[in-house]
């Protein structure tokens, strides 16, 4: 009699939950703000430093940005499209680095010399045809010493040939919303067309100071040697004897480009991009750089992220076998930019709907966390969904009907 009344019960739970699944899929889920304010703010656009901040630089073209929220803190010409010479590798080291996540190659991976790689001008390693060094060796040459001949084998390797990673060098420009950009070769020599902005590769260097920080531990390197010592390796960038905190990236230099840097450096947990393009002489560019970086630190700081007086753990879930799904707070950085000498307090909010609807994939974003200074939205991060909850179907119930009834 008791399994009969149980039966009975989780039948009548079965069509209540049916009827309730389709209500609820036709009606939605509103969100709610979860912690803190009166509601939504407006996100104000962060200016840029205004041309008459007083600083001085010689170059054509110049960026400053904060690498976590991509804020431009000062900009000249920031979209003139130019010649960029070898700051170009960083792009051939974004998709090598890429590959090596992806398990196509690993350090120890031997890279070929081609006699195309061998005929490679400029800055080079003198590479010889049919010579073999490891990917890891290929990568110190080309961020110590820029060298030509070796991000040529290196696309090679990656690529098949020049040419075919050339496409996946303005394809994944195009991905990164490089729009002014177009690469014509590997390694930055003059050619026509040849083409991007101080903006742009502001936004390939941040790509890869927040997804290859790796790359960092080469860009770091101030001398090094190959073939046994045979090939002494010196780094382009002084500012890595120079200023305080500097931690890479590229120097470039070509008769059309003219001297350039994308520099970045990190001082009491503030990391700034300083791109300079198109300066008279090395001087002049590491000069520029400077006082970008200086004029960033002088500035700006990066304060503690405030803290979620509430920061559940899960939702719950309607429509699923899953009661509730745990959340993914992973997108919150510990530190938010701000000026200095700004007295007012940060604050977060944290919005977040009631419950979630089935099915909900692994990744989904669900939410936001909302940091303001007094009323102006300074960013939001996403919350996601840290597991599936997929959607229980009509078979499903009777799975768990006929469980309940064994269990019974």
């Amino acid at each position: 009699m008791e399994r009969r009344n149980l039966a009975l019960l989780c039948a009548g739970v079965l069509c209540f939950w049916l009827f309730a699944l389709a209500v609820g899929t036709a009606q939605g889920a509103g969100l709610r703000v979860a912690i803190g304010g009166t509601g939504p703010a407006v996100q104000a656009d962060a200016p840029a430093a205004p041309a008459n901040s007083g600083l001085q630089l010689e170059c054509r073209a110049a960026i400053l940005m904060e690498p976590e929220t991509g804020r431009v803190l000062y900009e000249k010409a920031p979209d003139e499209r130019m010649p960029i010479a070898s700051i170009t590798k960083l792009m051939t080291l974004l998709l090598t680095f890429e590959d090596i996540r992806g398990g196509k190659l690993t350090l120890d991976t031997p890279v070929p010399v081609s006699e195309h790689a061998y005929h490679m001008g400029g800055s080079q390693i003198w590479l010889e045809p049919g010579e073999q060094f490891t990917l890891d060796e290929m990568l110190r040459a080309i961020c110590v010493s820029s060298a030509n001949d070796a991000a040529v084998a290196v696309a090679e390797l990656v690529g098949g040939s020049e040419p075919v990673f050339v496409e996946q060098m303005n394809a994944r420009a195009a991905e990164l919303g490089m729009t002014n950009t177009t690469f014509r070769n590997a390694c930055g020599l003059d050619t026509e067309g040849h083409l991007s902005t101080a903006r742009d590769v502001a936004v390939l260097s941040r790509y890869l100071l927040n997804t290859c920080p790796e790359l960092l531990h080469y860009t770091g390197i101030w001398t090094d040697s190959l073939r046994n010592g045979q090939t002494q390796l010196v780094n382009t960038n002084k500012l890595l004897r120079r200023y305080s905190g500097i931690t890479g990236l590229k120097t470039g230099t070509t008769s059309g480009a003219g001297v350039c840097i994308s520099a970045s450096a990190t001082r009491d947990g503030l990391t700034l991009i300083a791109v300079v393009l198109g300066s008279p002489s090395s001087a002049d560019r590491f000069h520029s750089a400077t006082t970008l970086l200086d004029y960033g630190f002088a500035n700006y700081a990066a304060a503690p992220l405030p803290t979620l007086p509430e920061r559940p753990l899960a939702l719950a879930v309607k429509g699923s076998a899953e009661d509730s799904v745990p959340l993914d707070y992973a997108a919150l950085p510990e530190t938010i930019l701000i000026e200095k000498g700004t007295a007012s307090a940060l604050r977060a909010e944290l919005t977040l709907p009631e419950a979630l609807e089935a099915p909900v994939e692994k990744g989904r974003t669900v939410g936001k966390v909302s940091i303001f200074q007094d009323d102006t939205l300074l960013n939001e991060y996403e919350v996601k969904a840290a597991a599936d909850a997929p959607l229980l179907t009509f078979g499903g119930a009777l799975e768990l009907l006929w469980q309940c009834l064994l269990g019974a």
